[in-house]
């Protein structure tokens, strides 16, 4: 009877073989994860790679004290478990930084929008501030009328003004004495319509009343696009009363009727220079280049004006290739460069890639709209700087005779008075082109002694001719008595007439690096520009200096070896 409860044969060789097969799970796991049993050296080696990473990751600020971890010394290896336990118990690297009150988010935006009074109004906006309770109240910031980002709105009974920026103008040949200006654009032609400027003074909590005496159209009309509805450019002005020379308003609101309450405010610019005015600043309109990586030439074109003495470079930025914005974070950040934002004011696409097409289709209206950031640049640093240059990245004013823009200016002014003994109001530099083609026909090879990727140490050959006078010209402006500028002159001066001296060519030029002549010579272009060329290696003068200097600048960029992964391809 007992026998039946014994466990048959099979039953026992099935039970065998279950407990060895379960002695060489546990074997082989053994061995896997204890891999000390294979290589006694290796735990440690491991430890040594993950603090070597941590460390180099500290170093570099690229882990937060909050997500550190000490790895552990005890556990050889990771298991399902643990692993599920550090998922629990990791900390996500995210920003932790402390919210900002509303002084700091103030004080954060301004230099974002220096034509926004952001910080005047913090600072009074618990104040009953107006002429009356019904008359020319201060306008709340939530109430301004914004037009995209960066342009503001005030609606006329003949026309839409948007405007874009404020500037005092103090300078000692301003006949008007002083005066606020205002600069934006008008869908009228010729504006006939009475406007005042409300001026806010930090001392007072009532705005003082100044009519517009002038819309100064920065145009010519045989330009095209003189049509009504169009945006057209204008600066306007408003005089300070007598009773208020010497103080700097902190804002204005062009309104229709004085007690309205204004749709607009902007912020007086005042930019006194900080110690002794400097020597040179190049302005650039809004850079339009979203799919073209101009990251290389912008680099070297930076290096050359810096080795000639630009002491600052002012560019607006509508739209540009990432690795270009490399370029410029890294020139800001060593205080060679200032980039401003900017976009186009009314319906004007903002879009990215239609703003491109947009442009590019309507030539004239471009034209019009380049005109703002180029006066701006000049108001923001009319005390600031001696001269002002406005050029394209693919131009560079280039002496000579001398080493550096300053020799050069120098003589150029001595000749300029020799002439006729008054001050310009502008020095301008004659056009010769530098074709891209050029350097193809006469050194198929290239100069091996230079690196490939600088376009303008390579393009040595231009051509034989230059551009008519006056014609395609760039300029040193006088800042202090330029008014309005245009691309290649002065519109207006203070003073009466604008005066712009042809510097000779034996002096400087304008070297213009192209694949091709402008729109409107394209015809004359390979008879007049393309068919002779001469060797030209002036550039060459400072040749160590930008090759040293740009290729150190790539390679901190990226732009080589290893460190090139980061650049957007």
């Amino acid at each position: 009877m007992l026998t039946s409860f014994l466990p048959s044969r099979s039953c026992k060789r099935s039970f065998s073989f279950l407990v060895l097969w379960t002695c060489l799970c546990w074997a082989v796991f053994r061995i896997s994860s204890d891999d000390h049993l294979i290589d006694p050296n290796s735990q440690v080696e491991r430890m040594n790679i993950k603090t070597r990473e941590l460390l180099g990751k500290t170093m570099q600020g690229k882990v937060e004290n909050s997500t550190l971890s000490t790895p552990s010394l005890s556990g050889a290896g990771s298991t399902t478990e643990s692993d599920e336990n550090n998922h629990v118990e990791a900390v996500p690297a995210i920003d932790r930084s402390p919210k900002l009150n509303e002084t700091d988010l103030v004080n954060k935006l301004q230099p974002q929008m220096p034509n926004l009074p952001i910080v005047y109004w913090q600072q009074n906006k618990n104040k009953k501030m107006g002429k009356n309770k019904t008359c020319a109240k201060y306008p709340d910031i939530y109430d301004l009328h914004f037009n995209n980002k960066y342009w503001q709105v005030t609606e006329t009974s003949n026309g839409t003004f948007y405007l874009y920026g404020a500037y005092l103008d103090v300078r000692s040949k301003n006949r008007l004495g002083p005066t606020v200006r205002i600069l934006g654009m008008i869908n009228r032609l010729e504006p006939k319509v009475k406007t005042f400027c409300q001026l806010w003074f930090s001392d007072s909590k009532e705005p003082v009343f100044s009519k517009v005496l002038e819309y100064k159209y920065i145009w010519y009309k045989k330009w095209g696009n003189y049509k009504q509805g169009l945006f057209q450019p204008y600066l306007l002005a408003c005089q300070l009363p007598k009773t208020h020379w010497g103080k700097a308003p902190a804002s204005v609101s062009i309104v229709e009727h004085k007690c309205d309450v204004a749709t607009n405010n902007l912020r007086v610019i005042y930019n006194k220079p900080e110690g002794e005015k400097k020597k040179f600043a190049v302005c650039v309109k809004g850079l339009d280049f979203p799919d073209d990586d101009l990251s290389i030439r912008l680099t070297e074109w930076i290096e050359v004006l810096t080795t000639l003495g630009a002491d600052k470079i002012f560019l607006y930025n509508l739209e540009v290739h990432p690795n270009v914005t490399k370029v410029l974070d890294y020139y800001t950040s060593k205080g060679l460069v200032d980039v401003t934002p900017i976009s186009l004011p009314g319906y004007q696409p903002n879009l990215p890639v239609l703003q491109h097409m947009y442009l590019k289709s309507k030539l004239n209206n471009k034209r019009q709209n380049e005109l703002i950031p180029y006066n701006d640049c000049l108001y923001r640093n009319m005390y600031r700087y001696e001269y002002i240059a406005l050029l394209d990245i693919d131009e560079v004013i280039m002496p000579i005779k001398h080493n550096n823009w300053a020799d050069m200016m120098e003589e150029a002014v001595k000749s300029s008075l020799k002439v006729k003994n008054e001050t310009r109001a502008s020095w301008n530099f004659r056009n010769v082109y530098f074709m891209d083609e050029m350097l193809d026909i006469h050194e198929p090879e290239h100069f091996k002694d230079i690196p490939p990727y600088l376009h303008m140490m390579q393009h040595v050959y231009r051509s034989a001719n230059y551009t008519k006078p006056g014609q395609y010209v760039k300029c040193f402006h006088n800042p202090e008595k330029a008014l309005i500028l245009h691309n290649h002159f002065p519109l207006g001066c203070l003073g009466g007439v604008c005066t712009s001296y042809p510097v000779d060519t034996s002096l400087a030029h304008l070297q213009h690096y192209r694949q091709d002549c402008v729109s409107t010579l394209k015809k004359s272009c390979k008879n007049d520009f393309k068919s002779v060329s001469v060797k030209d290696t002036t550039i060459w003068r400072w040749k160590d200096a930008v090759i040293q200097r740009t290729t150190e600048a790539l390679s901190k960029l990226g732009f080589f070896g290893s460190n090139s992964d980061n650049v957007v391809r």
